[in-house]
């Protein structure tokens, strides 16, 4: 079934501006904060409730044939195409007032994703990608992406949101056996350092337990960068999973390798 590639893109951005509308008001502020977990804390705001509606709306209103996944609303439709909403990526961020949450959206066809974005709209910048390509816009300027085509795993700068996602033994010597064998590591960035590593910013990005909320906006961008994106086990990452994320295909195998041998 064909699909009309430049209105996902056009729907991707409109999108992206009707979350801001929800979320950058609530930036902070005092703004009431509830806890989805009984055992542990994991935060919802206004801010992601709202941005997911507005989210939605556009996307109904444009493709209403389409299923929608979104972290806060659940799911809606079925059929071969889906969007993937995680209105505020970095709700600890964004409570904290750091700006490096993010509003992610992705599109798939048949459980793989072919275009997503990722939009920081307190800073202003927007990644986004087609299978035409990836490019990142800011004051109105758009330029294309480009990751560092970093291949040297030693040369490496790596992300992780924290250390602590590593939460069991095993898991915690994968993440050690990446911190040694790269030269810099960088925590807290959220959705954030997936952008940077497809800006060039960033060489690799080492997560476990992702949703597909979490990672299906930034496949294409990645992919379409020039990096490489895969769970673990090299499966597409789209659904979710342990993943890694790397500037060049060569700089994925070198990750995947050691990941798999720790």
């Amino acid at each position: 079934m064909p699909i009309d590639l430049p209105k996902v893109e056009a729907i991707l951005l409109a999108a992206a501006e009707a979350a801001a509308a929800q979320t950058l008001p609530l930036f902070r502020t005092e703004l009431g904060i509830d806890n989805k977990l009984q055992s542990g804390f994991d935060p919802v705001t206004e801010a992601d409730r709202g941005a997911e509606t507005a989210i939605r709306a556009v996307i109904a209103q444009a493709f209403p044939d389409h299923a929608i996944i979104g972290e806060e609303w659940g799911i809606t439709g079925e059929g071969p195409f889906t969007w993937i909403i995680d209105p505020v990526d970095g709700t600890r961020a964004f409570i904290s007032g750091a700006p490096v949450w993010g509003t992610l959206i992705g599109f798939a066809q048949d459980g793989v994703a072919i275009a997503g974005l990722m939009s920081q709209p307190f800073i202003g910048e927007t990644f986004w990608a087609t299978p035409a390509g990836a490019f990142y816009r800011r004051n109105e300027q758009t330029t294309p992406l480009r990751t560092s085509g970093r291949t040297d795993l030693a040369q490496a700068k790596v992300f992780t949101t924290t250390p602590s996602l590593f939460r069991t033994p095993e898991l915690m010597g994968k993440w050690q056996a990446v911190e040694a064998a790269t030269r810099l590591q960088r925590f807290g960035m959220d959705c954030y350092g997936y952008a940077l590593l497809a800006a060039g910013h960033a060489d690799l990005v080492v997560e476990p337990f992702l949703n597909t909320y979490d990672i299906a906006a930034l496949v294409p961008i990645i992919s379409q960068a020039g990096g490489a994106i895969s769970c673990w086990d090299g499966s597409d990452p789209t659904g979710g999973g342990n993943v890694v994320a790397a500037a060049t295909p060569e700089l994925l195998e070198k990750a995947l390798t050691l990941i798999n041998a720790s």
